[in-house]
């Protein structure tokens, strides 16, 4: 068994979903497993992760509308505010979904379903430059 990591870094725009499948498919092709399973794991608390549809950008702004309004910023509504009415909100919308994914290499490529990506959630209003570590097992 080998193992390999390897990190991304996603310069983000403000909140929204960005699809980064495409580099981790091209790390991990380059690394020639047959089968494997990868562990993608965002270094953020108020960023995530998550496998949704890249079909139809209505997908990805129907999820972005759907946490403004389950998690509202109103800073009247929580203690930590230290860094505007977006940070705690940003706490808990990481917590609702995942810091990390694992995904199963098959036949040489990720396990995805045809319609799927790997998404870097952000959850903060301004740009940040996210960091992402992929660790690979493979025989």
């Amino acid at each position: 068994m080998k193992q390999l990591t390897h990190q991304i870094h996603i310069s983000t725009r403000g909140k929204g979903l960005y699809d980064f499948t495409r580099e981790i498919e091209s790390w991990v092709s380059a690394q020639q497993p047959q089968t494997g399973l990868l562990t993608i794991f965002c270094r953020h608390t108020s960023a995530s992760l998550v496998i949704q549809e890249n079909a139809d950008p209505d997908v990805v702004a129907d999820l972005n509308d759907f946490f403004t309004r389950l998690v509202p910023e109103d800073t009247r509504l929580y203690r930590h505010t230290a860094e505007g009415p977006d940070d705690m909100t940003s706490h808990i919308r990481s917590a609702l979904t995942s810091t990390q994914l694992a995904i199963p290499i098959h036949q040489g490529s990720l396990a995805l379903g045809t319609w799927q990506g790997v998404y870097l959630f952000e959850h903060r209003e301004r740009p940040h430059k996210r960091s992402v570590v992929l660790h690979l097992l493979m025989d």
